[in-house]
């Protein structure tokens, strides 16, 4: 029982380590802590790695790709694995847990998500687009001609996709694989940001890496869609709806797993979530308005409260037979 107390401390210690100091913000990559974040950290080995792994034949390219991709996630891990193992044998539990909290929270996104969705929703609500611009970046789309509501839209739309990426899965691979897992699923996530592209340039050598997201985040993506589901009966906001627009409209983002979460916060929302020429998800039953972003952000916060009940019995399963770094 010692291992999974240890297991679900350095877990709760490891959100609260990030509840109280946040990510390092990219609008400031000069800084220190953003270049030592391990997500910038594997950018670059990807970066340099890249060039080596490239083929004209387009089954080469997979090939190569493939095993770009297995070095990036073999080189971020096995370092982490070691490191925590050798921190647990030779010293201690206390001082590999302080290594490990500080390492699981690095794989988790929520405070600064948080500050930004607040920063958009005040910006938008003073009717300052130009203020409120600077948050719909991260949405991964031109900001230059959104209005109010479509800059709400990219906001949601990332809360909903990074519950995900910075929170749901890390957990799970957390839960069940170790900080190892975890760290492993960073890797996967920053090669399919970097790589897995369907242009000229990546669309061969990206192919590993984007189908490999695909695949581990597959679970994670419809299980946070049914957390969003949940969270919306809790909370009041309308679940029903919720699940009638995940399994009708999932399908309709680019993306074979990011579809489902977004889909189901439109619903739970009673709001059309769209980003120009590309997809609409959801009814617009009622505006989207600039507080719609703040009821986004309690059904984030829902959803992951009960992906953290739902790691409790996880750790509890797999630290009866072993013990992951």
């Amino acid at each position: 029982m010692i291992a999974v107390a240890v297991a679900v401390s350095v877990l709760l210690l490891a959100m609260t380590l990030d509840l109280l100091i946040g990510d390092p913000s990219p609008n400031y990559p000069e800084k220190t802590t953003f270049k030592l974040h391990p997500a910038v950290l594997m950018g670059k080995l990807i970066k340099k790695l890249e060039p080596h792994f490239k083929d004209a034949k387009p089954k080469v390219a997979k090939l190569k790709g493939a095993l770009l991709a297995l070095t990036v996630i073999a080189a971020s891990t096995l370092p982490i694995f070691l490191g925590l193992w050798a921190a647990y044998v030779f010293f201690g539990v206390i001082i590999y847990a302080a290594f490990a909290i500080i390492l699981l929270k690095l794989t988790i996104c929520i405070k600064l998500e948080t500050d930004w969705a607040k920063a958009a929703t005040a910006a938008i609500a003073a009717n300052d687009l130009n203020e409120a611009k600077k948050y719909s970046h991260f949405s991964r789309r031109d900001s230059t001609n959104l209005t109010g509501s479509q800059i709400s839209s990219a906001v949601i739309e990332s809360m909903a996709e990074n519950l995900i990426d910075f929170k749901i899965s890390p957990i799970l691979a957390y839960s069940f694989f170790g900080v190892s897992g975890a760290i492993a699923f960073k890797a996967v996530n920053t090669l399919d940001g970097m790589v897995g592209f369907k242009d000229s340039e990546h669309i061969h050598t990206g192919w590993f890496s984007a189908n490999l997201d695909t695949v581990v985040n597959y679970v994670p993506a419809r299980l946070t869609a049914v957390l969003i589901v949940i969270a919306a009966a809790i909370i009041g906001e309308d679940y029903k709806t919720a699940w009638k627009i995940a399994r009708r409209d999932h399908a309709k983002t680019p993306s074979r797993n990011h579809g489902w979460p977004m889909a189901a916060m439109a619903g739970a929302l009673r709001v059309q979530l769209e980003k120009p020429g590309q997809y609409i998800l959801g009814d617009q039953i009622e505006p989207l308005t600039p507080d719609k972003i703040l009821k986004a952000l309690k059904l984030r916060n829902g959803a992951l409260l009960l992906c953290l009940l739902l790691s409790l019995p996880i750790i509890l399963l797999t630290r009866m037979y072993f013990f992951p770094y």
